[in-house]
Order: C-alpha cells, then sequence, then structure tokens
C-alpha cells in the first residue's frame, strides 16, 4: 500500500487508519497564525459507516488503499438484504439495503451497479447518476403556462417525490439524477 502525507489527503480517498478502512469525506488545509499547516480531515468507517474528525500534519504518513471497483447486476432484495451477481463469474455477493441510504428506491431489477472492493470484501456500492422513472401522479398539464422556474411535485413509480417542469404529464418517464435526487430531463 502506498503511503501518502497528510497534506495529500483529498476527499474519495479511503485510508486505513485506527486499524480501520476510512474514506475522507471532507478535507479542509487550515494555516493558523502560530504552528504547522495541517489538513483537518472528516472520515467515515466503510464497515461501520461511523464518522471521525482526525487532523493530519504533512509530516504524518498515511496508508492509501486503492478499492477495486466491479460491475454488479442487481437481482433481488431478501430480509433487508440486497444480492448482487457479477457478470463475468456469475457469483453472487449480499449488501445491507441501507448501504445506499435514501437513494435504494431509485434500484431497479437488473440494473448494474459499482460496487467497490477491498479484497474480497465489498464495501460500498453506487448506483449509476442517471436513472428512468416513470411519473404515476401529478397535476395536468396546462397549456400557456410558463416554464420558466416554475415546477410542479411528480410522484415516481418508486415512491419519491420530485419536482418537474410544468409540461411533463402523468405516465410519462423522466431521467431523475441520483446524486441530487432531482428532474434532469425527459427520458
Amino acid at each position: 500500500m502506498p503511503k501518502i502525507n497528510g497534506n495529500e489527503i483529498r476527499p474519495g480517498h479511503v485510508l486505513e487508519h485506527d486499524n480501520g478502512l476510512w474514506a475522507a469525506v471532507k478535507v479542509d488545509h487550515v494555516k493558523p497564525g502560530k504552528g504547522g499547516a495541517f489538513a483537518q480531515v472528516e472520515l467515515r468507517n466503510l464497515r461501520t459507516g461511523s464518522k471521525l474528525n482526525e487532523r493530519f500534519r504533512s509530516a504524518d504518513k498515511v496508508e492509501q488503499v486503492r478499492l477495486e471497483q466491479k460491475d454488479q447486476q442487481f437481482l433481488y432484495e431478501n430480509d433487508g438484504m440486497l444480492v448482487f451477481m457479477d457478470a463475468e463469474t456469475y457469483e453472487q455477493i449480499e449488501l445491507p439495503a441501507d448501504l445506499l441510504g435514501e437513494r435504494r428506491p431509485f434500484l431497479q431489477d437488473g440494473m448494474t451497479i459499482l460496487v467497490e472492493f477491498y479484497g474480497e470484501e465489498a464495501l460500498n456500492a453506487t448506483l449509476p447518476q442517471k436513472v428512468t422513472c416513470k411519473i404515476v401522479e401529478t397535476e395536468p398539464v396546462v397549456k400557456g403556462q410558463t416554464a420558466a422556474n416554475s415546477f410542479k411535485p411528480a410522484i415516481l413509480d418508486n415512491g419519491i417525490k420530485v419536482m418537474v417542469p410544468p409540461f411533463i404529464g402523468q405516465d410519462e418517464d423522466i431521467i431523475v439524477n441520483t446524486e441530487t435526487m432531482e428532474y434532469s430531463e425527459r427520458a
């Protein structure tokens, strides 16, 4: 594993620290008037989800961990566990459903997602940035209504509520950004 200086830590880096694997969520470089500069790093444990704030000076050495990324196909959910299959080896893995958090409703049958592995252990899962959903309930389209920054609420087929432009009607397919959980475009 490569060792990096404390001032080289960036958001998204995975570090081996205090006998655990931690992802750097937020990094602030601080230069106090007295004393040496340091990086104030907010870390999230990849196994337990707990958070930790840590200071790293430039002289501190930390081990950066490289996670292997593999595409996995979602099969089904069983007792709060999501079952995925590797498309090349057909091996199946299980991940807890709460790993995806509020983005869980966007996971669809047969969807391919990115799973990050440390050795044989699956630690993290990332949904595609854009997902197609169907609108099941919204206000009807009103002719002549201006589209300038006026949005209306709509309920998707997965139960999530998003704001859509006034020209989008019921039973239409739209593309939703899973990172911001907002309307992106018509499908």
